[in-house]
Parts: C-alpha cells; sequence; structure tokens
C-alpha cells in the first residue's frame, strides 16, 4: 500500500479531528482517504459531463428528436385533474 505524506494547518487539522470524533471518519487517515475518493469521482464525473456537453455541441439534437417530449409533457399536464 502506498503512503501519502503531507502537511497541512492546523484549522485544517481540527475540522479532521471533528469528523474522526462525531464518527464520520475512524481516523484522519481515514478522512484523507474518503477525501481523495470523493475528489477522484468528483473528477471523472466532471469529465463525463464535458464529454457529453461536448459531443451534444457536435451534434445538436434536432426539434424532431426533443418534440416527443414536449408533446409527452403537454398530454400529462392536459390529463392532470385540476
Amino acid at each position: 500500500m502506498a503512503q501519502l505524506v503531507t502537511r497541512i494547518d492546523d484549522e485544517l487539522a481540527a475540522e479532521v479531528d471533528e469528523l474522526v470524533s462525531v464518527g464520520a471518519a475512524t481516523s484522519r487517515s481515514d478522512a484523507v482517504r474518503q477525501s481523495l475518493r470523493i475528489l477522484i469521482d468528483q473528477y471523472h464525473r466532471d469529465r463525463t459531463a464535458e464529454a457529453i456537453v461536448q459531443g451534444y455541441r457536435r451534434h445538436a439534437q434536432t426539434a424532431e428528436e426533443v418534440g416527443w417530449a414536449d408533446k409527452a409533457t403537454i398530454a400529462m399536464i392536459a390529463d392532470e385533474p385540476w
């Protein structure tokens, strides 16, 4: 298992210790591991989202492709008993 060594300021260390004390993490190391997983997951999600956006920019949907959704929404609203 790889080991990472880093320095953090006292305020951040106190915040991490608070997370440990309330059970959000089992240790400082666990808090760092959880945080890195969240950061990495968000990075991958952002990359995926950007790829989707770029895909739609390269090949925008046509009115015909999205028209069914508008028609379905209008029909659902019309079916409501209000």
